[in-house]
């Protein structure tokens, strides 16, 4: 089992920044890779960026690409999501997510942390 605890989310204007992070605890060996996802009002829940395991590749949503980056500490127990350039349209409950092997999916989730851009 494995608990994800996001945080870092609040209200910032337009074009500013902001840092998610993710902290991991649990089993956590021979985990396959994190993932970034965010659900904006009235919306469903979309992609935004995922991470291999070991950094090997990062994947983001066009949407985001070139704005957020996804990235651990050195020890893997802390994922962030580095924001910048947001928009309104950022706007969204940010969840992280956890995927153990390559054969499964984002099986663990967090409970979500509030992104709010102003325009």
């Amino acid at each position: 089992q494995v608990l994800l605890v996001e945080s870092g989310g609040g209200l910032v204007q337009a074009g500013g920044s902001l840092r998610l992070s993710c902290v991991v605890s649990g089993r956590t060996d021979g985990a396959y890779a994190m993932g970034w996802y965010r659900q904006p009002p009235g919306k469903e829940r979309e992609f935004v960026a995922a991470s291999m395991w070991s950094e090997s590749s990062t994947f983001y949503a066009h949407s985001v690409e070139g704005r957020f980056t996804i990235s651990s500490d050195n020890n893997k127990n802390t994922w962030y999501l580095q924001m910048s350039s947001l928009k309104p349209e950022d706007t969204a409950i940010y969840y992280c997510a956890f995927q153990q092997s390559h054969d499964g999916d984002f099986g663990s989730w967090g409970q979500g942390t509030q992104v709010t851009v102003s325009s």
